[in-house]
């Protein structure tokens, strides 16, 4: 039905990634996801989860009295239901950040929304799903590129995609390093000592809600 969603889980947190990282977000973590990423850290998302009506997670997240809310996942457009629910997010007046894998196309989402892209890496395996024309639906001022690094091949790629896509001139460009895989003293270095000027219009960034609760905590 269009006014539901399988939701595997929504709380109330501090945001741990993105240029709002540290504001107070409810999220709304959608199950289901059709790629492996081999460092994911929400497996639990893929199958655990129940149907709810768009009214039943308004009453929840009316009850966070937060108007920043993020749709997640899994991967939430693979839901056809997800935007909808965003667009009456947006009808609502909530501020909407929406984390998605860029396998799925993103024209359809609602303009207001502001769109974390997660640009899949060689060494996150999942590299081939990428649908590479949502690089021209990115909007300047509003959306935002991540790059979770494994490795520094993975890096210059990053580097290679920016210019490729000319997305540090358009959009935020954020690096995360792959936890538990590159130390982020390790990506720094990488940053700082690369010949190309695109690294220097890159903003790395840190998982804050691990450094605040660890790794292993769901819903916080």
């Amino acid at each position: 039905m269009e006014n539901t969603l399988k939701i595997n889980e929504i709380f109330f947190s501090v945001q741990g990634e993105s240029t709002h990282a540290g504001r107070a977000c409810a999220f709304v973590r959608l199950m289901g996801c059709p790629l492996r990423c081999q460092y994911c850290d929400t497996e639990y998302a893929f199958t655990e989860g129940k149907s709810k009506s768009f009214d039943e997670i308004f009453k929840v997240l009316e009850s966070y009295n937060c108007q920043l809310v993020e749709v997640t996942g899994g991967e939430p457009l693979a839901q056809k239901s997800a935007i909808p629910f965003m667009k009456e997010l947006v009808s609502r007046g909530y501020e909407v950040l929406l984390e998605t894998s860029g396998a799925y196309p993103i024209f359809e989402v609602p303009r207001e929304v502001a769109i974390i892209m997660d640009v899949k890496t060689p060494d996150s395996k999942e590299n081939h799903r990428m649908f590479w024309d949502n690089m021209a639906s990115l909007k300047s001022g509003l959306d935002e590129v991540k790059f979770v690094i494994c490795s520094k091949n993975d890096f210059d790629y990053m580097l290679g995609i920016c210019e490729r896509f000319h997305l540090t001139e358009r959009v935020t460009v954020l690096a995360s390093p792959s936890h538990n895989q590159v130390k982020p003293a390790d990506l720094a270095a990488w940053m700082l000592e690369s010949p190309n000027s695109v690294a220097r219009l890159i903003r790395m960034q840190v998982q804050l809600h691990k450094v605040l609760w660890g790794a292993e905590v769901r819903g916080v």
